[in-house]
């Protein structure tokens, strides 16, 4: 795969990490609106630094075992969110992402994250992406669903956030189903 990476849809494009995205970042990655739904707390600015620093650097190894990407309007290259592909097992991805509050609504994530699962059947040959939800977040589950995941079951206290623990409801597409369906 070709480096950088830098991915169009309909309503977004996902590029690279840069360090100068922190401030940026810290709008997601900061803000518990946002944090309350993934898997990990709110970060402090320098940890959301360390976070984007990290991504940077992970970015350049030849043999990726993750596409991180920063999620940007078509229209702007400020980032207001994230959607990360997880290599794991063989031929599989877990899929995760995330957008700012001030951002949310817009179809954003919608888009980054069929955008991400594109990439990950064409590009990286993937046969399975996998995607764990909170039950809670009823527009993830949305999301998930109107992009043609099937709900395999629950993950038990599967991570632990905001000082308890939280099951997930876990997803997947294979790519024989894949159509990346328009709605949304």
């Amino acid at each position: 795969m070709s480096h950088p990476v830098r991915l169009t849809g309909a309503r977004t494009v996902l590029r690279e990490f840069r360090h100068d995205d922190a401030a940026d970042a810290l709008q997601v990655m900061g803000d518990d609106r946002v944090t309350k739904w993934l898997s990990f707390d709110s970060r402090s600015p320098e940890q959301v630094q360390a976070m984007i620093d990290s991504a940077v650097e992970r970015a350049q190894q030849s043999h990726r075992n993750e596409y991180y990407l920063a999620i940007t309007p078509l229209d702007s290259d400020r980032l207001v969110g994230f959607v990360r592909v997880g290599l794991s097992g063989v031929q599989a991805g877990k899929l995760g992402y995330a957008v700012a509050a001030d951002s949310w609504g817009r179809g954003l994530a919608t888009d980054a994250a069929r955008t991400m699962v594109q990439f990950a059947f064409e590009e990286l040959g993937l046969h399975r992406v996998s995607a764990a939800i909170g039950p809670d977040n009823a527009a993830s589950i949305r999301l998930i669903e109107n992009l043609g995941f099937a709900r395999e079951g629950v993950l038990r206290d599967h991570v632990f956030t905001n000082g308890a623990w939280r099951d997930s409801v876990l997803y997947s597409v294979l790519a024989q189903e894949w159509t990346g369906i328009t709605a949304g």
